[in-house]
């Protein structure tokens, strides 16, 4: 996973102000672990075994029986299922299908799933009035009937799906109103899904176990502050260069979770997502040569799920070191590459490898973000569980809409 002395390895060797803010960040992890045994941040209980979900293990049992499921939601309630389904696939005996976008081509690929009638449905939305989820909800609506195969994950309130939750008796998870959505991929939105998986939910959940380990705690505080220097700098673009397709989704949950958490008061941090070794051949140019505003996480895991192999037949003498070498081993080779050069122009970057692609480890990663984001959030002197510019879009689209 991630330890301290591979981020930004040489970067700040003796930087006063690095030191200075490591001071700092100390004094508010301290802080904040205090806030944490108060329960003065109750959306964190759902990262540890204590929590008691809303659903039971009937429900679970009565959905369990379809082959397929289908997820509706937007955001913070659909990319951290999305994030556990591509990083556990492997592990997964169902197939689940997303609509997390208003788009048509999601609709076309839906109508192509075969043997509807063996498929339920999960719909998740905090406020139950999300615009784009409605919207996508009722188009499906309009094709085939859903009554008995719906389990509605919202706030028990006077909103659109609860209405619609009881005309046609659907089964009604409450989502807890202290939980934002970015923040709620191990409470019901994520869990309950990771549950019909197949996967055992509470291996997900470590807050108290994690918060006392001290590679753990010495990891989260120097990356943070290592963040927060940075961002005090002018650099202030965090790239997710991501060389293992199966941590695409994960790098969009850490996307939502940064944008939303820290954009504001004209301050923030612009998380951008880059695929190695495609965007070698576009944005690498760019990343090496370009603006000295940026810091790198590279993604990556140790052991892939592929044993191809390069053949013999079309391998020319100036390429024969190609030969019988795995995938792998060139994806490897090129992302080994990059973080060389990256240390001799002193481009600050730390690396994410996944050795288990386990629920611990994915938990590991979720927990690790979030409290990340949480402590930058105090240094930076803002709210991150709010995303009050998203609002005034909202409202001006029901403008149109009328």
């Amino acid at each position: 996973m991630l330890k301290k002395d591979n981020f930004f390895k040489s970067y700040f060797i003796n930087s006063n102000k690095y030191y200075n803010n490591l001071i700092k960040t100390k004094k508010v992890f301290n802080s904040f672990v205090l806030d944490l045994n108060n329960f003065k941040i109750p959306l964190l209980e759902t990262y540890d075994k204590s929590y008691k979900f809303d659903f039971s293990k009937t429900i679970i049992k009565k959905f369990s029986k379809y082959k397929n499921i289908v997820v509706i939601g937007m955001g913070g309630s659909i990319l951290g299922t999305k994030s556990i389904y591509s990083f556990l696939r492997k592990k997964i005996k169902k197939n689940f299908f997303f609509f997390d976008n208003l788009d048509s081509n999601l609709h076309l690929e839906f109508a192509k799933i075969k043997n509807i009638k063996n498929s339920c449905f999960i719909v998740v939305s905090k406020s139950g009035n999300t615009l784009e989820t409605i919207t996508n909800l009722n188009i499906i609506f309009s094709r085939i009937m859903l009554k008995n195969k719906l389990i509605f994950i919202t706030e028990i309130a006077d909103n659109s799906l609860m209405a619609i939750a009881n005309k046609y008796n659907a089964e009604i998870i409450e989502h807890k109103e202290f939980i934002g959505g970015r923040y709620s991929v191990l409470s019901e939105s994520g869990m309950l899904p990771a549950a019909l998986m197949g996967l055992e939910v509470n291996r997900f959940k470590n807050l108290k176990i994690l918060i006392k380990s001290k590679n753990f705690v010495s990891s989260l505080i120097h990356n943070v502050t290592s963040i927060y220097t940075l961002n005090t700098q002018g650099i202030n673009n965090s790239v997710i260069l991501n060389y293992d397709s199966s941590l695409n989704d994960l790098g969009f949950w850490y996307q939502q979770l940064v944008a939303e958490s820290l954009a504001k008061k004209g301050k923030g941090i612009t998380p951008l997502l880059s695929f190695g070794p495609k965007d070698h051949h576009s944005l690498l140019q760019l990343y090496l040569d370009g603006p000295k505003n940026k810091f790198f996480t590279f993604f990556n895991s140790s052991k892939k799920e592929n044993n191809y192999k390069v053949g013999g037949e079309g391998i020319t003498n100036s390429m024969k070191f190609l030969k019988n070498k795995s995938l792998e081993f060139v994806i490897n080779a090129q992302c080994n590459a990059t973080k060389n050069i990256f240390k001799l122009k002193k481009i600050p970057f730390r690396q994410i490898t996944f050795n288990k692609k386990n629920e611990e480890e994915l938990g590991e990663i979720f927990t690790f973000f979030v409290l990340e984001t949480i402590l930058l959030a105090r240094l930076m002197n803002i709210n991150p569980f709010d995303q009050p510019a998203i609002e005034q879009v909202k409202i001006e689209t029901k403008k149109f809409l009328r």
